[in-house]
């Protein structure tokens, strides 16, 4: 029977090539690390762009979003450039104590304040820290450790189900508690992505598919089951329904793609901006970015995101071995569907989850960890170069 040895022996590293915690010489990847500062120095324009008329209204200075986020953006591509030449493998032994600490602070965070009428952040002295993104890293870190070590077993229910299923429901329960609805689906999609990848039978997988969509029935049609979901369903299939309280943030981010046009008003032209659309620094700030840049500018943007999920699923196929792959996987998943969520909320392709753009979106510790994850798959690259040589 499973008592609970499968995720424990995650603390029990197998013999790796290389040291834990040699630093790696190879060469990283430059065309990863290119596409990372090209879409970094897009979204720093941008989100000036978007929150400045905002800073000055509410801050009395129109500098005040863009300011912290260059100093996080500057921290953050210094903390990418020093991971990088750090051994990736150093992570399997941190990977149940991550796991712990990232299970705590989702703990604590319910006992502060809330803010929009959810618990998510723990305040800090130089701004906010939102414990969903070290989960979300915890995860991928964990459920890669696990595979590895129980990859020829992973078409059973005792290796390839049941410790990512005990290392999943506490995390997905104490984000719902908070509630995070974006940050749950997040996981959960991450959760798939690594088990797919890992060999989990798709079995288990039909059968994933099949109870979300039972409970997704049962939010729609059960009133009060989960109230500021089924709210946020109600408004996505019409929002013009209530056009001045929970549609009125939907209503404006489509005037905003819709006035951009083929070519948008130019960095700057946004009228939504001038407090029509709310937060416009931060979830919706795509929506800035289509008024201003336009069919074509948003298109392209798209591409860049695009690029950087091929290069680093390339990453991944060449990595020499199978935790570093898993690890590039998970990583390099995680932004490719957080854009692709962003861009479905902000057309009202989805129901509103409240869910950041990658490297667009205001806020400081969220860009600063995203950046030190891209270290870790510059780190893994560093490894394919040298298996090279």
């Amino acid at each position: 029977m499973w008592n609970g040895s499968a995720l424990l022996e995650v603390v029990r590293l197998e013999k790796v090539k290389t040291a834990p915690k040699q630093k790696l010489r190879g060469s990283l990847d430059m065309a990863f690390l290119i596409i990372i500062l090209v879409l970094l120095c897009i979204g720093l324009v941008m989100l000036f762009s978007a929150s400045y008329a905002n800073a000055y209204y509410l801050m009395n200075n129109s500098l005040h979003y863009i300011s912290k986020q260059l100093i996080f953006a500057i921290g953050g591509v210094i903390a990418m450039m020093v991971i990088s030449k750090i051994d990736y493998h150093i992570l399997r032994p941190l990977a149940l104590p991550i796991y712990v600490v990232s299970v705590v602070l989702l703990i604590i965070v319910l006992f502060m304040p809330p803010l929009n009428n959810a618990r998510r952040w723990i305040p800090l002295p130089f701004g906010t820290f939102q414990p969903s993104e070290l989960a979300k890293f915890a995860i991928i870190v964990l459920f890669a450790s696990l595979i590895t070590l129980n990859f020829s077993k992973m078409k059973t229910f005792q290796y390839g189900i049941l410790p990512f299923g005990v290392a999943l429901v506490p995390v997905v329960i104490l984000m719902v508690l908070e509630p995070h609805l974006s940050g749950t689906v997040l996981i959960l999609s991450l959760a798939a992505v690594m088990m797919f990848v890992g060999g989990t039978d798709v079995r288990w997988f039909i059968a994933a598919v099949l109870f979300g969509a039972a409970f997704i029935a049962a939010m729609i049609l059960i009133p009060g089951l989960i109230e500021y979901a089924g709210t946020r369903v109600a408004i996505w299939m019409d929002p013009f329904s209530d056009p001045r309280d929970e549609g009125f943030q939907i209503i404006q981010s489509l005037y905003a793609i819709g006035s951009g046009g083929l070519m948008g008003t130019g960095i700057g032209g946004s009228r939504q901006k001038y407090l029509y659309l709310p937060e416009p620094q931060n979830d919706f700030i795509f929506a800035i970015v289509c008024e201003e840049l336009g069919f074509v500018g948003a298109t392209i943007i798209i591409l860049i995101f695009a690029l950087l999920l091929w290069r680093g699923f390339a990453i991944a196929v060449r990595c020499p071995d199978r935790f570093g792959s898993l690890i590039a996987v998970g990583l390099t998943a995680q932004v490719g569907i957080q854009t692709l969520l962003n861009i479905a909320v902000v057309t009202n392709t989805i129901p509103n989850t409240g869910i950041s753009l990658p490297f667009f979106s205001y806020g400081g510790t969220s860009l600063f960890m995203l950046l030190c994850q891209m270290g870790v798959i510059l780190s893994i690259s560093r490894q394919t170069s040298l298996e090279k040589e």
